[in-house]
């Protein structure tokens, strides 16, 4: 016998009628709404934002499948109740902007709060393709002196000829910190009092020498980037090519996101640092460097829907000190129209006729 297709929403599928078991579909026996851009089953009590994840919900019931077309309710948008008697679940008639302003978790602040360098999954591709910038980078060394030493923080080696290896430098990519007599780096945190102890800290973190100082050949790289989301998580992507994934990193905080992607063909960088709009999870985000793009996906914090990415910094105009005088305008006195009427402008010879000079010959004109 020719399967038939089951009706029950939420199922879908093709079935056999002979072998129809009694618990074998799994279906909403309730009606679907949609109201103030929330979507749901009457049946389960359920709302989501998500379209999809609306249409990916599993059925809180199950039975035999059935091939008759459920009967449709006369209104499934409007108020809750308003006809066919359903009783849908309860559901906050609060305008999106009110929701979208209700933050429940505290909101640190975007400087104090620490930014936390995310681990990168490199694409195998982007691997490849990062062996041809060691050429680059050498031919970039041409004019250093021997024994010139790197520039990285608490790195104490000195340039031999020879362009550096991945993880060669061993180095702090954070900035000394000197305060109430301690003595560390910002990125490790290992304090002491005695000078000498604090330059002989070992490094924290592994990278290639840097050979010349960051003002040398720091072109600023203008990418091209956008960002989408669901109701869990944001993600940014940042377009382009030819990038050093060793030298690029992502930082993030609870509401900032730092990005530093170099390029060394281009002899420039890619930085963006903004405040994010909504409050994420820092260790469930995740970084991608691709061979095309970097992907930041960050975890929300709460889930929701964010009106933008991030929130505008606000550029505040230079104030006009008080007691200064206004400059004034020139003023422009304003000519009367010359009437022609009165000028015989009949040309003759000898010059112009007296009643245009004025009563006076050429010789007194000039």
């Amino acid at each position: 016998m020719a399967s038939k297709l089951c009706y029950n929403r939420g199922c879908g599928k093709q079935y056999n009628p002979r072998e129809n078991l009694e618990e074998g579909c799994q279906f909403h026996p309730g009606s679907p709404f949609f109201h103030e851009g929330f979507k749901g089953w009457t049946c389960c009590n359920k709302k989501y934002m998500d379209f999809t994840e609306f249409l990916n919900t599993p059925g809180c019931a199950k039975g035999k499948h059935s091939n008759e077309k459920p009967e449709e309710p006369e209104h499934i948008t409007g108020q809750i109740g308003e006809s066919n008697d359903i009783e849908l679940p309860q559901v906050n008639n609060t305008p999106r902007e009110s929701i979208e302003s209700k933050i429940h978790l505290p909101r640190p602040e975007f400087a104090k709060a620490p930014l936390l360098r995310i681990k990168p999954t490199i694409a195998k591709s982007l691997s490849e393709a990062a062996k041809t910038l060691e050429t680059v980078e050498a031919d970039s060394n041409q004019g250093t002196l021997i024994g010139e030493p790197c520039k990285n923080g608490g790195c104490k080696e000195t340039y031999n000829g020879e362009p550096s290896k991945i993880s060669e430098c061993v180095y702090h990519p954070g900035v000394p910190i000197f305060h109430e007599g301690l003595k560390f780096w910002s990125c490790c945190q290992r304090k002491t009092t005695d000078f000498q102890s604090f330059l002989d800290q070992k490094g924290c973190d592994f990278g290639i020498h840097k050979w010349k100082k960051d003002s040398e050949g720091s072109a600023t790289v203008e990418c091209r980037h956008d960002w989408h989301q669901t109701a869990t998580h944001v993600t940014v992507a940042i377009y382009g090519k030819k990038y050093d994934p060793e030298m690029s990193h992502v930082e993030l905080s609870p509401v900032r996101m730092k990005c530093h992607i170099v390029y060394p063909e281009e002899g420039g960088t890619f930085d963006m640092d903004i405040e994010l709009r909504g409050i994420i999870t820092v260790k469930e985000c995740s970084v991608s460097f691709l061979g095309t793009k970097q992907e930041i996906k960050m975890k929300k914090a709460e889930p929701g829907h964010w009106a933008k990415l991030d929130i505008p910094k606000i550029v505040a105009k230079p104030e006009v000190p008080k007691g200064l005088p206004k400059l004034e305008e020139p003023q422009v006195e304003e000519l009367d129209d010359l009437d022609l009427d009165d000028i015989d402008l009949t040309p003759r010879k000898g010059g112009l006729s007296k009643e245009a000079s004025g009563g006076r010959t050429d010789a007194e004109i000039i």
